[in-house]
């Protein structure tokens, strides 16, 4: 099968601290890790919403850019899906 890139932007509560999201920015960056290559992370931080998720009106936001194999992508968006501190997620083919 063809490898092919993606981009996953993330946005993580800080309702529990700004710690809690830069951590799950590094359990996702190490689950693509064993999944494909990750080409970069590039951690905005906490901004502003557009709307309210959630009651929550600030969220840490996080864009990786990375290669893998085309039923990853799938199984990723699985994955943020369920975990808890994931406000909204987006991943797309570049």
């Amino acid at each position: 099968m063809a490898v092919g890139n993606y981009e996953a932007m993330l946005v993580f509560s800080v309702k529990e601290s700004e710690d809690a999201a830069k951590a799950l920015v590094e359990k996702f960056k190490a689950l693509i890790e064993k999944n494909g290559t990750v080409e970069s992370v590039e951690e905005w931080g906490k901004r502003k919403l557009a709307y309210e998720i959630n009651y929550e009106t600030e969220g840490y936001y996080a864009l990786c850019n990375f290669s893998s194999e085309p039923d990853f992508p799938a199984e990723l968006s699985r994955i943020l899906n369920i975990t808890d501190g994931v406000l909204r997620s987006l991943i797309i083919k570049k």
